[in-house]
């Protein structure tokens, strides 16, 4: 998990709204967007997931970007969800690793991703 103390670093109003303008934006850039850290293992695992059922999908290595504690913060602004991964599917917060992997364990991952576009209808075509 991303940790909480880079989710609550201090910006001013309009730095968290720049950063949640950037998070908004990145997150309807494609199908299915993960917001991700290098280091994280949930991250991993939803990437491996994602890959597993044939998406396609985008991700950002938040670690990786000068401003990635201020996407991160805003993220949490905005969804609630201060830690990582942080996925989008549609341009809808879905939420963390724990909801991905539920979602696909109740047969619920699929549809959502084919009604995003972001998989293929027929399982057959995976």
């Amino acid at each position: 998990m991303g940790s909480l103390f880079s989710s609550s670093i201090k910006m001013s109003k309009q730095e968290l709204d720049d950063a949640v303008k950037k998070a908004k934006e990145l997150a309807s850039s494609a199908p299915v967007f993960v917001f991700s850290k290098t280091y994280c293992g949930y991250c991993n695992r939803v990437k491996q997931l994602l890959t597993q059922v044939g998406a396609t999908y985008k991700f950002i290595e938040l670690d990786e970007l000068s401003d990635g504690s201020q996407i991160q913060s805003a993220l949490a602004h905005w969804t609630g969800l201060g830690t990582v991964p942080n996925v989008f599917i549609g341009g809808k917060h879905i939420g963390g690793c724990d909801t991905i992997v539920e979602k696909h364990k109740r047969n619920e991952l699929l549809p959502l991703l084919q009604d995003a576009a972001a998989a293929a209808k027929n399982p057959a075509q995976l």
